[in-house]
């Protein structure tokens, strides 16, 4: 075969021809749509999964999350190996596809509370199974969207012959776009689908339907891709440049190692040591890489803080009110702010905000930029904490193990006088006091309600959490002398007897519909307007009368009060990440292309990606509520300073010019290490003899 076969392409049947296109790249975008539907559906209500299914608490279901996204962005390497030295890239697109798909596909099934929900009480009996599937789920998605990452945008590029220049480049534009589209409306979907109530026994979150339409949208997105198979234009496999810059920078290190003495001459960069094996063009494009590689060390920091939006923010806007008025938006659909911001920004920024600072004659270099996103990174997560202390004061305060709050209920129709420890107060008649702390042994670490009634004091414990999901836990007191029935939508607390308080029931947020009735057939409907995350006593009283005003008579007494902080509060620092992002991500990626070798675009495309895991590591290692925004708002500004110190010293570089100086000499290089060769080859004696006669000659040559 000839020298040049591992560079050729297959394309298999005829070339087709759309709008100047080839008719394969449509596949292409169409796949790498439902590919992002279906990556960025299922992370938008990973974490909510993880605490509100596998029960989780917020500091352990972050950890997993954010080790989640780092094994998304180490596995790209492992995609670009393998596609580039053994399968191809249209191979190891299907094959990880595949496993992707798997993946999915475990991790819906791992969402049904009724595979292991033996009594029928809508909770898994066995969370064991649940959270093994889970993990084998993510692992293998793991697998499949980072590796396949690095292949599809450049399997596109192969699709187009050398004179297409011009619709590759609108190609790549249509890509991207469909990359944010896919992002945009799986984050504003699969919120809605979570919020449904689905289950075979009992009716639950719907997560399966959540995990399951991103399930589905990966079986298309591999469908679609097999189908175009027989237009793609198939480059064979041409062997790895990263493999062989580590394989370079090993035997430079070894090398280094190797001679270490004093006794031999310092070289001007230690990867000139790797010239016994390596050309000098090589070596040359290796020393551009690591140059640029140093500046990537601080990056991560700003990752750490963006790759939140999933995790800390999302939970935080749990805690939230998200009631818009026409609108009633999900703690994970804030995250659609993002991708509406950007989309927005970019245009903004390229065409209005750059100009006008070029005009203004002040140097805004790629690396000044990225310090810039940086610093708004930093204020976000300054906006986030700033956010949390009005959250911290809006919520419960539940009683420490040696405490317990205290709540007293007045059910007799006459003013009461009470006196709790150092606690003095008079009660209106069916009314509610607020509640007091003192120290009660045996209730220690609970919330009791006590209510006086006209048969003495009883006792209640109240509800020990703020509620989930932004229900509303309501329940009901019955004062009426019998039984009492209370059904809301589909749910029913049962038979509540006389004096006797009924069970905790989760109610949606909006207007809700107590239908009470008895034995006898009677009724009477009492409404309530719910926010997010309240918890109320409905008191029905001993006046209690089944007639038109019988809802009048029934007493709501608040236990928690509803999430009243507004989500929209949440926009300026969304604002602030992204506009970050714009003018970090975007200029990072445009200085990592302008300063690498036309052969080493890819090794720096992943050690950008590398940033990004090990910026999703860092988080691993931090997790405190208000304080935690403050600390990495802190860190990044620190990495700001010493990013913006290591920009200073740096020096912008031509790559096309340094290869081209190294390739005038490369004939020249050639010719010295084939003679080379040929003296090592000789027996000792000759070996010597040549070493002497080159070495007077070479003092001959200096003297002249």
């Amino acid at each position: 075969s000839s020298p040049d076969d591992s560079s050729l392409s297959v394309r298999q049947g005829p070339t087709a021809v759309v709008c100047g296109y080839p008719i394969s790249i449509f596949f292409i975008v169409v796949n790498e749509f439902c590919e992002r539907f279906s990556y960025y559906g299922m992370r938008a209500v990973l974490v909510l999964y993880f605490k509100y299914f596998l029960r989780w608490d917020d500091d352990f279901a972050t950890t997993i999350y954010h080790t989640f996204v780092a094994l998304c962005y180490l596995t790209p390497i492992l995609g670009a190996i393998v596609a580039d030295s053994w399968l191809g890239k249209f191979k190891t697109i299907v094959y990880l596809s595949i496993v992707y798909t798997l993946g999915q596909i475990i991790m819906a099934v791992s969402a049904i509370h009724d595979i292991t929900d033996t009594n029928k009480d809508g909770t898994p009996d066995n969370m064991t199974v649940h959270v093994a599937l889970s993990m084998v789920g993510l692992m293998l998605i793991a697998l499949g969207t980072g590796g396949i990452k690095p292949c599809v945008a450049a399997f596109g590029g192969d699709q187009f012959e050398d004179h297409q220049e011009k619709q590759r480049s609108t190609f790549f534009s249509i890509f991207y776009l469909s990359i944010n589209a896919g992002s945009l409306l799986s984050t504003v979907i699969t919120p809605i689908l979570r919020a449904q109530e689905c289950g075979i026994h009992t009716q639950q979150k719907c997560y399966p339907l959540a995990f399951g339409v991103p399930a589905a949208l990966m079986v298309v997105a591999l469908i679609v891709f097999i189908v175009g198979s027989g237009m793609y234009n198939k480059t064979a496999p041409q062997g790895n440049i990263m493999v062989k810059v580590c394989k370079c920078i090993g035997f430079a290190v070894k090398n280094r190692f190797r001679h270490r003495s004093s006794q031999y001459p310092k070289k001007e960069h230690w990867m000139d040591w790797a010239e016994d094996k390596y050309d000098k063009l090589l070596i040359a494009q290796v020393k551009m890489v690591l140059k640029v590689l140093f500046l990537y060390i601080p990056l991560p920091m700003f990752w750490a803080l963006f790759d939140q939006q999933g995790s800390r923010w999302t939970l935080q806007a749990t805690t939230m009110d998200g009631d818009f008025g026409v609108l009633i938006i999900q703690p994970d659909q804030m995250q659609t702010v993002n991708p509406i911001l950007i989309l927005i920004l970019v245009p903004i920024v390229d065409s209005l905000i750059y100009p006008l600072i070029s005009k203004c004659k002040l140097n805004f270099s790629p690396l000044r930029r990225m310090t810039v996103g940086m610093f708004l990174a930093a204020m976000a997560f300054v906006a986030a904490g700033l956010v949390q202390i009005q959250i911290d004061q809006t919520l419960p305060k539940f009683p420490s193990s040696t405490e317990s709050q205290v709540k007293f209920i007045n059910m007799v129709n006459r003013r009461l006088d009470v006196r709790a420890g150092t606690h003095q107060f008079t009660l209106e008649p069916f009314t509610d006091g607020s509640r007091n702390t003192m120290v009660i042994v045996q209730d220690g670490g609970r919330t009791t309600t006590f209510i006086r009634e006209h048969t003495g004091q009883r006792r209640f414990h109240d509800i020990t959490a703020k509620p989930e999901q932004g229900a509303n836990a309501i329940r009901f007191f019955n004062g009426f002398d019998s039984a009492l029935n209370v059904t809301v939508g589909n749910q029913d607390y049962g038979e509540t007897v006389p004096n006797n308080m009924s069970t905790y029931v989760d109610v949606p947020q909006g207007d809700a519909q107590f239908r009470i009735w008895n034995s006898a057939g009677q009724e009477c409907v009492y409404s309530q307007k719910l926010g997010f995350g309240s918890s109320y006593t409905l008191i029905i009283p001993p006046t209690f009368t089944y007639d038109q005003n019988c809802s009048q008579s029934i007493r709501p007494v608040m236990n928690i009060g509803q999430n009243s902080f507004h989500m929209a509060w949440q926009i300026p620092q969304y604002f602030l990440i992204t506009a970050g992002e714009v003018v970090f991500s975007v200029t990072g990626l445009e200085f990592s292309y302008s300063q690498a070798p036309s052969n080493m675009k890819s090794v720096l495309q992943a050690g950008w990606l590398l940033t990004v895991a090990v910026g999703n590591i860092i988080v691993l290692i931090v997790a405190e509520a208000w304080a935690e925004y403050i600390l990495f708002a802190s860190l990044l500004v620190v990495v700001c300073f010493v990013f913006a110190f290591m920009a200073y010293f740096y020096t912008y570089i031509d790559p096309t010019k340094i290869e081209a100086e190294f390739a005038q000499k490369e004939p020249e290089e050639k010719g010295k290490r084939k003679s080379l060769e040929m003296v090592k080859k000789m027996d000792p004696v000759d070996r010597l003899d040549d070493d002497s006669s080159s070495s007077s000659s070479s003092d001959n040559e200096e003297k002249m």
